[in-house]
This record gives structure tokens, C-alpha cells and sequence, in this order.
């Protein structure tokens, strides 16, 4: 079953099930989706879909912390509720140990061994590797924490 497919079936179930959080989240998932298809005129697979859901939980993370600025509880939980909607139909992401493993892993095969000048030629074979597998922010922060070693 395709990610759309579970969508779809998810979609028709919290209908059923009266639950709006998911009902509502896995709908502007699907919008989202939809659009960039409509936009873009191709049939997204599921790697395309995974970069959406993707950008999907970054948004409503990076709007969780002006929501905590401004005090609205009501906002995060919302949200909050929303991402754990969305994370389920991500893949499994990394432990920080792994990715570490894998930034090492790139770093010899690219003859890096540190310096902050070495971000650019790390960070990017890094990312395309655990593209949709770990937050960009970690995986960020990992890399920094390498180079300064």
C-alpha cells in the first residue's frame, strides 16, 4: 500500500472515527500534496510524498516555537498532536549515535577529518544520505560537533 493509499484509508477512518485532529492534519497533508502534483504536473511517488509530509512536520516544529514565545498551550498541543498525525507515516527516524556512524562513514570516504571550513563538503552527502531519515537541525549539529573535533 502506497502512502496516498494509506492516507486515503486513514483519512476515511478518522471520518468514522470522529477524530478531528487526524482528520483535519492527514486532509492538509493531502492538500499539500495535491497541490505540488497540480503544480508541478506529475504524479508524486513515495519519496516525493515523504519530502512533503516532511516540510509538513518542519512547519508546524518551527511554528511550536513561536508558539511558546507567545504562551498559547492551546496552540501546542494542537500542533503537537498534529506532527505525532504526520510521523506516522514517515520512515522510522535515526538515533544520534547512528547518524554520527554515518557523518564519520562520509567524512573518511571524503578525506574529512575536521575544520569548520569542511561544512559545505560534509553537510551536503550527509543530507542526500539521511534525507527523510533524521531532522536537519540534528543532523546540523552533529556535523559541527564532528568538524570541531
Amino acid at each position: 500500500m502506497t502512502i496516498k493509499e494509506r492516507l486515503m484509508a486513514d483519512f476515511k477512518e478518522a471520518m468514522k472515527a470522529r477524530d478531528e485532529v487526524s482528520k483535519n492534519t492527514i486532509s492538509f497533508a493531502r492538500a499539500a500534496i495535491k497541490q505540488y502534483e497540480v503544480d508541478n504536473r506529475e504524479e508524486l511517488d513515495d519519496e516525493g510524498i515523504i519530502a512533503i509530509l516532511v516540510k509538513q512536520v518542519k512547519m508546524r516544529k518551527d511554528a511550536l516555537a513561536d508558539f511558546e514565545k507567545a504562551n498559547r498551550t492551546d496552540l501546542i498541543d494542537s500542533y503537537t498532536a498534529e506532527i505525532e498525525v504526520l510521523k506516522k507515516y514517515l520512515p522510522e527516524q535515526l538515533s544520534e549515535d547512528k547518524i554520527r556512524e554515518i557523518i564519520s562513514g562520509i567524512a573518511n570516504d571524503l578525506g574529512i577529518e575536521g575544520g569548520m571550513n569542511n561544512m559545505g563538503k560534509l553537510m551536503g552527502p550527509v543530507m542526500a544520505k539521511l534525507k527523510g531519515l533524521a531532522d536537519g537541525n540534528m543532523v546540523k549539529s552533529l556535523v559541527e560537533e564532528f568538524l570541531k573535533k
